[in-house]
């Protein structure tokens, strides 16, 4: 038998007043067309409700609301001082050697250079090897091409995020 009772966390989340339901939601996505578009269709019934809004959401982003959304994040290897989600996603990137650490600064110097924005990865659970590689692919790919990955990344990220935000006790 399954419940149907709405996680402590989610309901919390839809009985918050409007604006903490915004602050919580640009914590989750920085992009505040994102949020916007959440806070719209509250009161969730259950976090898939939740997850599909967000989704659509992220599909009806514009340029400029990617850009945004983008900007809240740090780079891969350098957590915001002081952001344990920051530091909880870059988990992959803690302890790497030296090497691998200037690596990945000139990876993303050189992504942000071609593409005009932070290189942007679901980075939990990877590990840095991964990223690296990941980096290494993308920046081969066309302006196109790496605005839906990183539409599709940001939509990982955000899942995650969300998760946590619903599952809270």
């Amino acid at each position: 038998m399954t419940s149907t009772a709405t996680p402590p966390g989610l309901a919390r989340f839809n009985a918050l007043e409007e604006q903490a339901a915004h602050t919580a939601l640009l914590e989750v996505c920085a992009s505040t067309a994102w949020a916007r578009r959440l806070l719209a269709a509250r009161p969730y019934a259950d976090p898939d409700a939740l997850y599909a809004a967000s989704d659509a959401a992220m599909a009806a982003l514009t340029e400029a609301d990617l850009a945004e959304a983008m900007a809240g994040h740090p780079p891969i290897g350098r957590p915001r001082p002081g952001d344990p989600t920051s530091a909880r996603e870059q988990r992959g990137m803690a302890g790497v050697p030296d090497g691998l650490r200037a690596e990945m600064l000139e990876l993303n110097l050189a992504y942000q250079e071609r593409f005009g924005h932070v290189f942007l990865i679901c980075a939990t659970g990877r590990t840095a090897e991964e990223m690296r590689a990941a980096v290494r692919e993308r920046l081969g790919n066309p302006p196109e091409k790496e605005r839906e990955i990183v539409r599709t990344e940001l939509g990982k990220i955000n899942r995650i995020r969300l998760t946590r935000l619903v599952e809270e006790d």
